[in-house]
């Protein structure tokens, strides 16, 4: 959807003058109405200022994009006006707005989500931003727009030159474990190196809403290959018979030219599907062991982390309403439930944690032997969460095996069905109708649960000895080493395993301190999610920090780019530093690793604690003793910073 199909000449007005954010928000509601394209101004301006509750929408570099989404839009519509002499936004670079962009999308759909991305692909050009604040007249100010886009996107403007093959020489899907940074950010890297290259490439994203930019039937039937730059399972069945190449998403974002080639001198192999697995990707060729096993426990934990933030999150709010209603946490296992709309929050947020371990267990499962491992992992992680054993079936009495049982559950499931599916292709062809319905999830569920049923008891006590251990840390002042630890690993790879396994480990200790009556290991738990959280906000802050201060360190476009690590870093988005790592590795790692690793030992060091798993500072109402929270956070950023403003030397002019 092309910006210039959303945007009437009366709803732009240039050289506009206003005194505060409100009349700015007021003059675009204005020219949304004068087009006709509310059936309710107040309404729709009403969302418009809930949205800005939530946190100013001004992007920095002069820019603003207020958005909402409303009933009382008619149709998808954009305003805009340009404010010469600027206008106070809150902007996160103090910089005054003189241009304004303003999305009404109605409610059905994630058109202002799709609007929202193309302005901020085009707004990211100062000279184009510049060009638009000039504009002279309103037909010049949409020119401009439409030949950006053009530029951008030549592929719904200029038709196939006839020298040329139709369609994309390249495909690609890129996934993440959580689908919010490294999906987008290999797809964009992958795009900008095709075409450096003068190579048409087109990426399917499979973020965290669901797979955009879906690659067609003829697409792939054209193209000379695909690259699956993924950490988790992503739909191959469709690629049977062309050119995959299959590697981890960050060589997505570090090696895309690299990607492109081996596809363009046909340097990947020809992938054939076995017919049986559908969403599962093919192992590339020579991938060793552990890279495969990743792939699986990411497919596991992409589809569990919307359970334990949503779920943890709620079971927050439940401990705020107690808490603001007087009653005692101290020593009350009932602390939570004790008001009734408490009890509301407190329950939801249980029945989604509840899920948390059957949904890790069961993706594994699935990602290992696709569909027929959906059971079996689902069966497998639930008991290992109520605890089952062969005396005990029942769980009456039991010890979980928890996450750690969760994990086992998930990979030996479905390897074990790869097995049956192996052992069934012997029965006669007669059956193979039955063999999905029936008989993989009879025998599965046979041998899944005597497996568990087996091994809990076992699995239990090295649960037990694990959450004893965490106690003894704290007991023995040994807690800021742990939080030391734990906010390096958030850093050292940004999202790779070692900040998933930290994350995953902080997650864990939040589903225990729910499931625990034990107030002071309940505590301890969620100084551990406050030491995970912190570490991972540390490296954004500390690059956004130096790129501010130490300006002669960084180049134009890292200074430009710098100032929306403040944002990702105050939203717990540790993706935000990779770009500058990835160009200076020896330098960027260690400073935010040393920074992290100061901020988790402080956070613990100061007895902050943290019930929610994921918000940053958004979530500041769910932190215990904030204030310390966020001194830690300044103190471990400024050490990144000034570390690493060491490390760099001035860049010659």
């Amino acid at each position: 959807m092309r910006i210039t199909e959303l945007i009437k000449k009366d709803a732009v007005a240039l050289g506009v003058k206003v005194n505060s954010k409100t009349e700015a928000i007021d003059t675009l509601v204005s020219l949304h109405k004068s087009c006709s394209n509310l059936s309710n101004p107040t309404a729709f301006k009403a969302e418009i200022l809930k949205r800005e509750e939530m946190g100013t929408t001004a992007v920095g570099m002069e820019v603003a994009i207020p958005h909402a989404k409303s009933a009382s839009v008619k149709a998808p519509a954009l305003a805009a006006i340009t404010v010469p002499s600027g206008v106070d936004y809150g902007a996160a670079d103090g910089q005054p707005c003189k241009l304004l962009f303003m999305i009404a999308a109605t409610t059905d759909g994630d058109v202002h989500l799709e609007v929202l991305a193309r302005l901020m692909q085009l707004l990211m050009d100062e000279e184009f931003t510049s060009k638009l604040k000039a504009a002279k007249s309103v037909d010049e100010f949409l020119s401009i727009i439409d030949a950006k886009e053009s530029e951008k996107f030549p592929e719904e403007s200029k038709p196939v030159a006839a020298n040329k093959k139709a369609g994309y020489r390249v495909l690609a899907v890129t996934a993440c474990p959580t689908g919010i940074a490294h999906t987008y950010m290999a797809a964009e890297a992958l795009v900008k190196a095709g075409e450096k290259m003068g190579i048409t490439v087109k990426v399917e994203t499979n973020g965290s809403g669901g797979a955009k930019n879906v690659l067609t039937a003829k697409e792939i039937a054209e193209c000379d290959g695909i690259i699956i730059a993924a950490d988790k399972s992503v739909e191959t069945a469709r690629f049977n018979g062309k050119p995959v190449y299959s590697t981890k998403v960050s060589d997505g974002i570090n090696k895309p030219e690299e990607l492109i080639n081996k596809i363009i001198n046909g340097e990947a192999p020809v992938f054939r599907s076995s017919g049986k697995q559908s969403s599962t990707a093919s192992p590339e060729k020579g991938e060793s062991i552990g890279r495969q096993l990743y792939k699986h426990l990411m497919n596991g934990v992409s589809h569990m982390l919307p359970f334990v933030v949503a779920g943890g999150i709620f079971i927050a709010i439940a401990f705020l309403i107690d808490a603001a209603s007087g009653v005692q946490a101290q020593g009350n296992s009932a602390f939570g439930t004790v008001t009734p709309v408490a009890a509301w929050f407190k329950n939801i947020g249980g029945y989604a944690f509840s899920f948390m371990l059957p949904i890790l267990a069961g993706f594994i499962a699935r990602s290992i032997a696709d569909r027929p491992g959906l059971l079996v992992g689902f069966v497998g992680g639930f008991l290992a969460s109520n605890g089952a054993t062969l005396v005990n079936p029942g769980a009456t009495d039991a010890i979980p095996s928890g996450f750690l049982g969760a994990l086992l559950a998930g990979f030996a499931a479905g390897y074990l069905m790869l097995l049956v599916e192996k052992i069934c292709d012997r029965l006669p062809d007669a059956l193979e109708g039955i063999k999905p319905v029936l008989i993989y999830p009879l025998a599965g569920l046979g041998i899944v649960g005597v497996m568990m049923c087996a091994v809990n008891p076992f699995m239990g006590m090295i649960n037990t000895g694990l959450n004893n251990g965490l106690s003894w840390l704290h007991q023995n002042n040994l807690g800021i080493l742990l939080g030391c630890i734990l906010g390096a690993m958030m850093s050292i790879d940004m999202g790779g395993p070692f900040n998933k396994a930290a994350y995953v480990f902080g997650t864990g200790m939040l589903t225990a301190a729910a499931a625990s009556p034990d107030a002071a290991f309940q505590t301890t738990c969620y100084q551990v999610m406050a030491s995970v959280m912190i570490g991972g906000m540390v490296p954004p802050l500390a690059i956004a920090l130096s790129t501010t201060i130490f300006r002669n360190r960084w180049t134009a476009e890292e200074r430009k780019n710098g100032v929306v690590n403040y944002i990702m870093g105050l939203s717990f988005i540790t993706e935000g530093a990779i770009p500058y790592a990835a160009s200076s590795p020896l330098k960027v790692i260690p400073s935010c690793a040393i920074g992290a690793a100061v901020a988790g030992g402080l956070s613990w060091l100061f007895g902050c604690t943290l019930m929610a798993p994921h918000g940053g500072v958004f979530v500041v109402a769910t932190i215990g003793n904030p204030l310390m929270y966020l001194l830690a956070l300044v103190i471990g950023s400024l050490v990144g910073m000034i570390l690493l403003s060491l490390l760099k030397r001035p860049i010659r002019k």
